[in-house]
């Protein structure tokens, strides 16, 4: 590939990265990728804010939009980023991102805790089985011990006392949602949810399985269709048209400007 694209991998769960690797690999054949990732200290309250802040520091160094692409938590950050920034994101691709972005696997955590009289650490392991179907890659206690750091090293908005919501929307820049028909969090009506927002040069695609990690088990499939995704015609509005606003804007739904009219009509 003569033009190789300039893509930046979000990652929001430093203790699920070991997922993300094959795809990078695959990907970085075709591609120039670089890596970006937000680690919540201890003593730090969770922060989707500053995980946005922390990302623009970094892409202010970039003087030409990029590819920006995440899975998860990764992907939310990417989504509350390209809504604020548009000028920087040449194209986003989430990957396991719900409509509903506040819907994580963290959300569904949370709600079995409420649910279910179980300790932590069992709901832990009813989420591996969930996530991972009844073959995981891992051993099942290590996958436990990485999603108990992910609850305290992601930036999420959930609690034991309350789950939130995010504002639903599209973006400016051309937007490629990719999710798996076996996923029990992004489930498959929710991600088809999207076309709601998607404007005719977007793109959505579902990997028949795979379940949440689908990248993880299915690289070469997905690393395909993203490829054809950077290679086709699409681009940025012209800087004249583009609409900016705050990361707190974003996530106070009342004061979000993307408004259901305002993204359905571009």
């Amino acid at each position: 590939m003569t033009n190789r694209p300039e893509v930046l991998w979000l990652n929001g769960s430093p203790s699920l990265q070991c997922f993300d690797r094959p795809l990078l690999s695959v990907l970085s054949t075709q591609a120039k990728v670089t890596q970006w990732q937000y680690c919540q200290g201890q003593d730090e309250g969770s922060s989707l804010q500053n995980a946005v802040r922390l990302l623009h520091d970094y892409l202010k160094q970039i003087d030409h939009p990029i590819h920006l692409m995440g899975h998860g938590t990764g992907g939310v950050i990417g989504l509350i980023y390209a809504r604020c920034h548009p000028e920087k994101v040449r194209s986003l691709t989430l990957l396991s991102v719900a409509e509903q972005p506040a819907m994580t696997w963290q959300t569904h955590y949370y709600v079995q805790r409420h649910l279910m009289s179980c300790s932590r650490h069992q709901v832990l392991a009813f989420m591996v089985r969930s996530l991972f179907g009844c073959e995981p890659p891992y051993d099942v206690k290590n996958l436990v011990r990485a999603l108990d750091r992910d609850l305290a090293e992601a930036p999420c908005l959930h609690s034991l006392f309350r789950v939130v919501d995010l504002p639903k929307g599209g973006i400016l820049a051309p937007l490629m949602v990719c999710g798996s028909q076996t996923d029990s969090v992004v489930h498959s009506p929710a991600l088809l949810e999207w076309r709601n927002w998607m404007k005719p040069m977007d793109r959505l695609w579902e990997c028949p399985t795979g379940r949440h990690f689908f990248h993880y088990f299915h690289p070469q499939q997905l690393a395909e269709q993203v490829l054809k995704f950077w290679q086709s015609d699409v681009f940025m509005l012209p800087d004249s048209e583009l609409v900016t606003f705050s990361v707190e804007e974003f996530l106070d739904d009342k004061a979000n400007p993307f408004t259901d009219r305002q993204f359905r009509s571009i």
